[in-house]
Parts: C-alpha cells; structure tokens; sequence
C-alpha cells in the first residue's frame, strides 16, 4: 500500500496559522483546514510581516489521507475536528496533538481511524490571531514530542523552520511542566484581563507562587519531576514576554468558551485522584468556569 504524504492544519487559530507559515518557511506547503475561509494569511513578527502561500480547505470531503495532521484546536474542540480526522488521518498518518493540556492520548485518540498513530505535542510559541488569517508573533519557537521514531520524523519536518524541536524521555515531566506554567499564567491573564506583564505586580507574583505549589505537588504525585526551582524559572520566564499574553485571555476577550477544564480542571482532577487539596486552583476553576463564554459587558 502506497504512503500517504503531505501535511494537514485542523484550525487556523494563532498555533495553526503560526506553524503553516513556518512549515511553509521550511519548504513545505501545508493545507490550513478550516470552518471559514479567509482571503490570505500573513504573518507579523520581528515588526514585519509576510504573506504565506498555503491552499485552505473548508470541506473534509474534499481532502484526503496525509502523512502528517497537526491537530491545533483548543483541547474542548475536538469534537468539532471528527470529520477532519475520519478524511486526512488513516494508516500510515500521524497525528500530532499540539494542545495545552495533559492526556493527550485520552482525549485525542477516540477520534483517530484505525491504523493512526498520535504523538503527544507541548508547544512554547506566543502567538496571537488578530483577526482571521491574521497571525502575530510574539516570542518562542519551541515543541517537545517524545523521544520516539515518530518524534525523531516530527524533528525532521520541521528542519528550517526556524522551530526547535525537543525528544523528551520523560514525557510526563514536560507536560506537567508546561500545565505549571499555563495553570498559572492562562488563568490570571484571563480573570484579570491583562496580559503577561501582570505579573510585574507583587500580589500577583505571590498568587502565582501559592497556584504553583498546589500544581507541583500533583504533578509529583502523577509522577512529573517538578521542583520549586522550575516555578521560580516559570515566573522569571514571564518577566521576558512583555506585551504577549495567553490563549486564553485572547479567547476571554472574544467570548468564547475557555479550555479551563484542560488546565485547571487537569488540576483539580489528579489532586482527587491523589488526595490533594488544591483550594486555590478550586477557586481559581470555579472563576473560569463562570467566566468561559461570556461577554465582557456582563449582558449574559
């Protein structure tokens, strides 16, 4: 049976639109798949910005199985991305789940068609969708996959991409990793609707410590080894972001639903399967859930 090859984008959000143009930058010519069209895609960064020559399908019956799926939605949008995966995945296809989040396999994987493999994906790129096709840039190129075959052909996709790309051994530790920092930075640029330099403020710095400590002791007990140190490290990394922000505020702002039940909820359920009290992260949960899909006006 003859390899299915190619690349596949399901969602057009900042990830989506970001890594087409990067792939794009490396000498390949990913389709963006998405629900509605737009006219181009550009991408700013540095200051400047170009324009991505990439073909974009809105109609799952008209693209077929490829090699390679890059599966960019929020982690509670999977659902919507059924029919994409049931015509582009299939034997021979790998999808790679580039998500927040923890359990990639657990939620991604009821969606794959027979003979598809999944590679768990973290991503450190700030990025944000200013308006459709619309990318901006704001620092960081970075995606850790486990050290595997299917991570080392990931690597080799993204050669001149202008991405790093990290094998992890211990792929536990660096997905907890990450939720340490998205439990922390997500929740509080979207509950107060700044971005990252809300934590120049002491009050905040010191909320932040308090969520970490909860986070780190689940994350130890689900066998991730994260210190206090890499907390530290986390905080002094948000120093560098300046005016980015976070995919959940930039969804915040827009109304839309937030993928809270993927970070904090990830939280919050592994500390009940351990015994854990995490009142903050509670707390902190219970804000979001209120907060997802609102209007800022307070009208709903």
């Amino acid at each position: 049976m003859t390899e299915p090859s190619g690349i596949a984008i399901i969602g057009s959000g900042g990830i989506g639109g970001y890594l087409a143009g990067a792939l794009a930058r490396g000498g390949h010519r990913p389709t963006l798949c998405v629900r509605t069209a737009f006219d181009r895609l550009e991408v700013t960064e540095g200051g400047e910005t170009r324009a991505v020559e990439v073909p974009v399908a809105t109609d799952p019956a008209a693209v077929g199985p490829v090699r390679w799926v890059l599966l960019t939605t929020k982690a509670q949008d999977i659902p919507g991305a059924a029919p994409w995966l049931a015509t582009l995945a299939g034997p021979g296809t790998t999808v790679a789940v580039i998500q927040n989040g923890v359990d990639h396999a657990r939620r991604a994987a009821p969606y794959l068609p027979p003979g598809a493999a999944l590679l768990p994906t973290i991503i450190y790129c700030a990025v944000e969708r200013a308006a459709p096709g619309r990318i901006v840039h704001h620092g960081g190129a970075r995606m850790h996959v486990p050290a595997d075959a299917q991570g080392g052909a990931f690597a080799e996709i993204f050669a001149g991409s202008g991405f790093e790309i990290v094998r992890e051994a211990d792929f536990v530790t660096t997905a907890w990793r990450k939720l340490l920092s998205n439990a922390v930075a997500n929740a509080i640029t979207a509950l107060t609707l700044r971005r990252m330099t809300v934590f120049t403020d002491g009050a905040v710095q010191a909320l932040a410590r308090d969520l970490m400590a909860e986070v780190i002791a689940v994350a130890r007990a689900e066998g991730a080894r994260i210190t206090a140190e890499d907390g530290e490290r986390i905080l002094a990394s948000y120093a560098r972001m300046g005016q980015g922000g976070s995919s959940m505020l930039y969804d915040r702002l827009a109304g839309r639903p937030l993928e809270h039940d993927f970070i904090s909820g990830a939280v919050v359920e592994a500390a009940g399967r351990h015994g854990i009290d995490v009142p903050l992260n509670r707390a902190i949960l219970a804000l979001l859930v209120g907060a997802s899909g609102h209007p800022l006006d307070g009208s709903a």
